[in-house]
């Protein structure tokens, strides 16, 4: 199922009335602009998508979406099909759900003519709750690296799964909203620590909102919104097409991304897999990337390119993750992800047409210290040690690329990466969405780039 150097294909096979959608990258790379595509597109030969399943990730996530009528809305926690009269959003247990960022959401997405937003949601009880201390001791724990900040969003998430992982029994958990001494007992428990920690003062929030406050709040959103258990997904995947949403991206994974520049989430196509494995079901991977990379602060991003002037109306600066970096699509580290999540059934490019109007170039290899590099070795697992010697290799790297493509990009892509391209991008509403006359597997040249009909196999450097 996975390539390798002598069999250089990254394709699975199989299809399935489900599908997991997956950023390539680090992030950015139109996730939910291809679900709400695929939620909302008109196919007699198929069941239309009845619900769209968080799996990893939090209130962090900005997916955006644009209607062929003009009306936008960057998606958090709710799934990127509520544009789609009748599909619902499903928080699964993996999601990290912050009661507070949905209701402000849900506010958003009614004056953009989606009424009801609450009524159309399900939140499973085992998902973990994101809190107002958690997001304090995030963005203190953030401001206390000063120059060697990671990039967080400064939203709560990796603080989040940090407290669950020290504090498992203590760690507040969506069915708790219900269960007001409960609750009570946990959030006092929590702001304790985090004051002990960082303090009262401003670093700390200071010491975020009265535990009362929070309390109040959670339960008026246990009064609103459906809580079911488990089983609740495995009857939804069992009546209808459902379409998993990943957040961030695979080069952010916790285990496989560039340490320490990584999110705490598992955002491969792993958690969606369980969900259905779980449920007896299967999906089908869509990897999504842009034809050209970016990357939300610090850490590697081999193919930078300062000169590239790409403005992006939903992305710049912003005072925790640093600058919008761009650069030049990444062949070798798409290649990567790909390769550490276990294979792709499709691509979906997206940004196509960014393309037709900037130079863009393809790097399909590297030189680390004057050595060629086309593929970056997999590391054994849950070795964060070995990520980060991975990191400092690329921070050594020099992209070699291509010179400017001028057509056929999912040719191209499709040749780089060894996977077929399905689903093509050339704007930001489901109408600028187009499907490829033909399936593009395998490696494909493209005269203009020079694209090698053949990857060499060139040999890796030892970490």
């Amino acid at each position: 199922m996975i390539g390798s150097a002598a069999e250089p294909s990254w394709s699975r096979t199989g299809t399935s009335d489900h599908v997991i959608v997956v950023d390539l990258g680090y992030g950015d790379a139109g996730k939910g602009t291809v679900v709400d595509w695929l939620c909302s597109r008109p196919d007699p030969s198929s069941r239309p998508p009845a619900a769209v399943v968080r799996f990893n990730g939090g209130a962090q996530a900005a997916h955006n979406v644009v209607t062929p009528d003009g009306r936008h809305h960057t998606f958090a926690q709710f799934g990127s099909g509520m544009f789609t009269p009748g599909v619902r959003t499903h928080l699964s247990r993996f999601m990290l759900v912050d009661p507070l960022a949905l209701a402000a959401e849900a506010a958003h997405l009614a004056a953009a003519g989606v009424a009801g937003a609450l009524d159309r949601l399900t939140v499973d009880r085992d998902a973990l709750l994101t809190t107002p201390y958690h997001r304090a001791a995030n963005r203190a724990r953030e401001r206390a690296r000063g120059a060697d900040r990671h990039g967080s969003c400064g939203m709560g998430i990796g603080e989040t799964a940090r407290y669950a992982l020290d504090y498992p029994a203590d760690a507040p958990r969506v069915g708790d909203a219900g269960a007001p001494r409960r609750l009570a007992r946990k959030l006092a428990l929590l702001r304790s620590r985090v004051i002990a920690e960082f303090g009262s003062g401003q670093s700390a929030g200071p010491g975020g909102p009265p535990v009362a406050d929070v309390c109040a709040a959670y339960q008026v959103f246990a009064d609103r919104v459906t809580l079911v258990d488990g089983a609740y997904l495995t009857r939804l995947l069992h009546a209808a097409p459902v379409v998993f949403e990943g957040a961030q991206g695979i080069l952010l994974d916790e285990w496989h991304g560039f340490h320490p520049y990584t999110t705490w989430s598992t955002t491969t196509f792993a958690n969606a897999q369980t969900l259905l494995t779980e449920a007896g079901a299967s999906g089908s991977r869509l990897g999504v990337v842009r034809c050209y990379q970016t990357r939300h602060g610090p850490g590697p991003l081999v193919t930078e390119d300062p000169t590239l002037e790409l403005p992006d109306p939903h992305n710049g600066r912003n005072e925790w993750q640093g600058a919008f970096r761009v650069g030049h699509f990444d062949a070798v580290a798409i290649r990567y992800a790909i390769e550490v999540a276990g294979g792709v059934d499709g691509i979906a490019l997206t940004h196509l047409d960014v393309a037709r109007q900037h130079p863009l170039r393809l790097c399909d290899r590297y030189q680390i210290d004057h050595r060629p590099l086309d593929r970056l070795p997999v590391g054994p697992g849950r070795d964060l040690a070995w990520q980060e010697r991975l990191t400092r290799r690329l921070l050594l790297a020099r992209p070699v690329c291509t010179s400017p493509l001028r057509r056929d990009w999912p040719a191209a892509v499709s040749g780089a990466l060894r996977a077929p391209v399905t689903l093509a991008s050339h704007g930001p509403t489901a109408a600028d969405k187009t499907l490829p006359n033909r399936l593009l597997t395998g490696a494909v040249s493209c005269a203009d780039g020079q694209i090698p009909r053949e990857p060499q196999s060139l040999k890796v450097p030892a970490l």
